[in-house]
C-alpha cells in the first residue's frame, strides 16, 4: 500500500472512533440537563441522582472524546498538507471559531458544573449545563458546516495562481444548503445514540441489580426509550430531505449507493442485490418506484446511473474514474439502515415490557448490552457513506483525494503512525469500557446532608 492508502485508512479510522463518543457526548448533555431541569422543577430527589449517575459517563465519554478528536488537527498537517493548503483559506474560520468559541465554552462551563455544586445556586448550576450542551451542538454544527462544504462547495473561488480556494462569503459556507438539511439529520441519530445509552444502561440495572434503585431507573429507561423514538422518527423524516440533496449536488453518490449503473425512470429501490461480470445483476430485491420518489419526490422520476455519470465527469474533469467503491457505498448506506431500526424496534419492546411495572423478559440483559451500539453503528456506516461515497474527491469538483495526500511524507511514516494510533486507540477503548463499567455497576450515588445554605443543589458522597 503507498502513502495515499495509508493515509485513508489512518484518518478513516481515527475519524470513525472520534465520532463514537461525538453523538454520545452531544445526546447525553441534553438528556443529563433534562434530569437536572425536572430535579429543578419538581424537587424529586430521583432525577437528582439520575443526574449525577449519567452525569458522570458523561463526562468520561467527554474526556475520551476530547484526546480521540486532537489527533485529527494534526493529520491535516501531517498527512494531508496539500488538502490542508487548498482548504485552509476556507476552513480557518469555521476550525478557529469551533475551537476558540464552541469547545472553550463547553468545557468552561462544563468545569464549572463539574465543580459548582455546593457553590451555585440551583438555577445557575441548571444554567450552566444548559449552555454546556448548547456549546456540544454548536460545536457540530461548525464542524458538519466545514464538511458540507467538501460535499458541496459553496461562497468560494479558486485561485488558479495560487492553486487554493478562496473565501468569499463566509455567511455561505456556514449557511451551506448542505448542512442545513444534514444537521438535522445527524442531530437526530446524535439522540438516538443518547436515548439507546440511557435505555441500554437502566434496562441492564434493572435486570441485573433489581433491588436497588428500581424507580429512578425505569424513569431512566422510559426516558431513553422515547428519546430514541423520536430521534428515529426525526432520522426518518429528515433522511428523506438528504436523500433528495444527494440527488440534486452528488447523483453519483446516491447511484453508487443503490448500485445503479444504468439510469432509469421509474427507479427502483433495491433491498439487496448481487452483481456479475460487466456489472450485470445476477440477483435482486427491489421495491419499484422507491428510488425516484426518495431521489426527486416522483414515483416516476428519473435517476441518473453510474455510466452516464461516469461520462458527464469525464467530459468535465479530463479523463479518470470517478466511480466510488460501489460495494462499501451500497453495504454502509444499508447498514446504516438496518442498525437504526433494529435499535427502534428494540426500543418499542422495552417500553411495552415495562408497562405496569412489568419487567423486560428473557435475553433482555443481552438486547439491553447490545442496544447502545446499535446507533453508534448506525452513524459509524452513516459517515463511511457520506465520505465513500464522494470518492475520488476529497472537494467534491475541486480537488482530488489523491491531490490532498502529503508529497514529503512516505509509505513508512504513515504506516508506523497508522499501527501506533491504532494500538493506542485500542487501549484507550479497553479505558473507556472499564471506566463505564465500573461507574454503571456502582449504580445511583448517594445523597449526603443537604446544604441549607441558600438555594445550593444538594451535595454527594462518594
Amino acid at each position: 500500500m503507498d502513502a495515499l492508502d495509508l493515509a485513508r485508512w489512518q484518518f478513516a479510522i481515527t475519524t470513525v472512533y472520534h465520532f463514537l463518543f461525538v453523538p454520545l457526548t452531544i445526546s447525553l448533555a441534553f438528556i443529563v440537563a433534562g434530569f437536572q431541569t425536572a430535579w429543578y422543577r419538581s424537587g424529586n430527589e430521583k432525577y437528582l441522582r439520575l443526574t449525577r449517575f449519567y452525569g458522570q459517563l458523561f463526562l468520561i465519554n467527554f474526556a475520551m472524546g476530547v484526546v480521540t478528536g486532537i489527533v485529527q488537527e494534526f493529520q491535516f498537517g501531517m498527512n494531508w498538507s496539500n488538502y490542508s493548503r487548498f482548504v485552509g483559506d476556507i476552513f480557518g474560520a469555521p476550525l478557529a471559531i469551533e475551537g476558540l468559541l464552541a469547545f472553550f465554552l463547553e468545557s468552561t462551563f462544563l468545569g464549572v458544573w463539574i465543580f459548582g455544586w455546593d457553590k451555585l445556586s440551583k438555577k445557575v448550576h441548571l444554567a450552566v449545563i444548559w449552555i454546556t450542551a448548547i456549546a456540544t451542538a454548536v460545536s457540530a454544527y461548525i464542524i458538519l458546516a466545514a464538511n458540507a462544504w467538501m460535499q458541496h462547495p459553496v461562497g468560494s473561488t479558486i485561485n488558479q495562481t495560487a492553486g487554493r480556494a478562496e473565501l468569499k462569503d463566509f455567511f455561505a459556507v456556514v449557511l451551506n444548503p448542505t448542512v442545513l438539511v444534514t444537521y438535522p439529520h445527524v442531530i437526530a441519530g446524535v439522540f438516538m445514540t443518547g436515548g439507546a445509552f440511557v435505555l441500554g444502561v437502566a434496562v441492564w440495572r434493572l435486570l441485573r441489580r433489581p433491588t436497588e434503585d428500581q424507580a429512578p431507573f425505569r424513569t431512566a429507561a422510559r426516558v431513553g426509550a422515547s428519546v430514541l423514538l423520536v430521534g428515529s422518527l426525526f432520522v426518518l423524516i429528515s433522511g428523506d430531505i438528504v436523500g433528495k440533496s444527494i440527488a440534486t449536488d452528488q447523483p453519483m453518490k446516491l447511484a453508487a449507493a443503490e448500485g445503479l449503473y444504468q439510469t432509469e425512470q421509474p427507479a427502483s429501490l433495491s433491498l439487496f442485490t448481487l452483481w456479475g461480470a460487466d456489472n450485470k445483476e445476477v440477483f435482486s430485491a427491489k421495491i419499484p418506484n422507491l428510488l425516484s420518489f426518495l431521489a426527486t419526490g416522483d414515483t416516476n422520476g428519473k435517476v441518473v446511473g453510474i455510466d452516464e455519470m461516469q461520462a458527464q465527469y469525464t467530459a468535465t474533469y479530463g479523463a479518470g474514474d470517478y466511480t466510488p467503491s460501489v460495494p462499501v457505498t451500497f453495504w454502509s448506506f444499508r447498514l446504516m439502515i438496518g442498525a437504526g431500526i433494529l435499535a427502534a424496534i428494540a426500543a418499542l419492546w422495552f417500553l411495552w415490557r415495562l408497562r405496569k411495572n412489568g419487567v423486560p423478559g428473557r435475553g433482555g440483559v443481552a438486547i439491553a448490552i447490545l442496544l447502545p451500539f446499535l446507533p453508534l453503528a448506525a452513524n459509524s456506516f452513516a459517515w463511511i457513506f457520506t465520505e465513500m461515497g464522494r470518492q475520488p474527491w476529497i472537494v467534491f469538483g475541486q480537488q482530488l483525494t489523491a491531490n490532498g495526500v502529503s508529497p514529503s511524507v512516505g509509505s513508512w511514516e504513515v504506516a508506523i503512525t497508522l499501527v501506533g494510533f491504532t494500538l493506542l486507540y485500542g487501549a484507550l477503548a479497553v479505558v473507556e469500557v472499564g471506566l463505564l463499567r465500573k461507574q454503571i455497576r456502582a449504580g445511583l450515588p448517594p445523597i449526603a446532608a443537604s446544604d441549607e445554605a441558600a438555594d445550593r443543589p444538594t451535595t454527594f458522597s462518594y
